[in-house]
């Protein structure tokens, strides 16, 4: 019941402030729900996703203003908004760098591939994820900087998709993990398998009543 006040509360704020911090709220749990219900099956996968996204991105980014037009325009959490000016206004801020939720659902989707990945091994580490959860927020700095440089939008994926591509390979190759690591394949766990079996008696029996 407090947990509905709570977000009744804040679902209010939002309609009628359109405050940054409640957006940030919103964009990270809608990007958290994403991770969570978007799968990669394996690393091939992944790796012709994010280079096609890649592509993508630069291509609206720079090639047009779309993309940055719509990112501006449209009202709606799906963007994760940090102010400029937060020192000179706090919490009223009105100036903002934008970084758009696929940017972080998709490298985020490939990073939890990489975690299940070291859960396999069964070597009680998690050192491509890790490492590639790193690399993530350091191509995420680089974006940030570029930006604040150039003064100009610029495609995250264009410094995300290196950084996660780029690291997990580059020490895959070095630690003799490359081959395992493009071979391996994503199944249903355990637990998913018995629900899926615990469903299918009763659909029978319900179908042959």
């Amino acid at each position: 019941m407090v947990c509905l006040v709570c977000c009744s509360l804040v679902g209010i704020w939002y309609v009628y402030e359109k405050h940054w911090v409640v957006n940030n709220l919103f964009g990270i749990a809608f990007a958290i729900s994403g991770v969570e219900m978007l799968h990669l099956n394996n690393v091939v996968t992944g790796c012709i996703l994010l280079c096609g996204l890649f592509v993508y991105d630069i291509f609206w980014v720079f090639g047009t203003n779309v993309m940055v037009t719509v990112a501006k325009s449209f009202e709606a959490p799906i963007k994760l908004v940090f102010p400029q000016d937060l020192l000179e206004h706090g919490l009223k801020a009105n100036n903002f760098a934008m970084l758009g939720l696929g940017d972080i659902v998709i490298p985020g989707i490939f990073i939890a591939l990489l975690l299940r990945f070291d859960n396999s091994r069964k070597k009680n580490s998690k050192f491509y994820f890790y490492a590639t959860f790193v690399a993530y927020f350091v191509g995420l700095l680089t974006t940030i900087f570029v930006m604040h440089v150039f003064k100009h939008a610029q495609p995250a994926l264009l410094y995300l998709v290196p950084a996660c591509l780029g690291t997990p390979l580059f020490l895959a190759l070095i630690r003799g993990d490359i081959s395992t690591m493009f071979q391996y394949e994503d199944h249903p766990s355990d637990d998913d398998k018995k629900k899926t079996n615990n469903k299918s008696p009763k659909a029978k029996k319900v179908k042959g009543t």
